[in-house]
């Protein structure tokens, strides 16, 4: 990657770090994107002490505007953009009942409206480069339910439809839009979920029989955003460790006990 240009959204802590460090190591020159910009900051410094090229900057508004300024700062400073990851994303979670408006703005914007203004934004700039590469942090949630999370859910699925219909328009500009679909991702000292005790509840799951680290996740970004991923555009790589394998996880309990 090197000589290329990324701008890595959501890109301090967890798999967005991991999607930097990865992408700078290949080489590329990273623009991590984050909202609390100190953390961000905090792993451009300790990159940057490895003579790597990574830098930060605030990730703070989700409307087309600042989402088209975020896009047209890094392409116009840098002179080009070959990259883009958008891996900000989250949920509010909410039962369906409970689910309200800005619950349910929140979501959609994060993860669905900014993957589309985004793209949007960057098009033009790839296109003077004469190809490039988007990329989506997308979810197992997508193809499976999880109690408060339906909105979220349709919001990744919205952003797998959007990938392909994107890739569609984009294939003969030599540009490629594909995602990765994260499974149970383990993010040490953030949440509930990356307790040791639940890590261990949930690999029980797994079929595979652990969760994921963030580098499954930012190894998978690597490969599409690579010139050996030219071919591929439309897609999404599942890396879940099995888990939307199994009809239940009944399932997998009798496949442990039968080894």
């Amino acid at each position: 990657m090197t000589g290329k240009v990324a701008l890595v959204t959501g890109g301090g802590r967890g798999i967005g770090a991991a999607i930097v460090t990865r992408f700078a190591e290949a080489g590329a020159s990273v623009v991590a994107a984050n909202r609390t910009v100190d953390v961000a900051e905090e792993l451009a410094a300790s990159l940057k002490a490895r003579d790597l090229k990574v830098e930060a900057v605030p990730f703070e508004h989700l409307d087309r505007e600042g989402l088209h300024g975020l896009v047209d700062h890094v392409a116009n400073q840098h002179e080009r953009l070959d990259i883009l990851v958008h891996n900000a994303g989250g949920c509010l979670w909410a039962s369906l009942e409970e689910l309200d408006q800005h619950q349910l703005d929140q979501v959609l914007s994060l993860n669905l409206k900014a993957a589309i203004w985004l793209t949007q934004a960057a098009v033009p700039h790839m296109r003077h480069s004469r190809g490039g590469r988007i990329l989506v942090t997308s979810s197992v949630s997508a193809r499976v339910a999880m109690g408060g999370g339906a909105h979220y859910s349709a919001a990744k699925a919205g952003v797998n439809a959007f990938l392909r219909g994107a890739a569609f328009e984009l294939a003969r500009e030599g540009i490629t839009v594909n995602g990765v679909e994260a499974g149970f991702i383990a993010k040490p000292g953030r949440g509930t979920m990356s307790h040791p005790d639940n890590m261990r509840r949930i690999g029980h799951f797994v079929p595979i029989g652990h969760m994921g680290e963030a580098d499954d996740i930012a190894f998978a970004m690597l490969y599409l955003a690579s010139e050996q991923a030219k071919y591929v555009t439309g897609q999404t790589i599942v890396v879940d460790g099995g888990s939307t394998l199994p009809e239940t996880g009944f399932a997998v309990e009798r496949q442990w006990r039968s080894i």
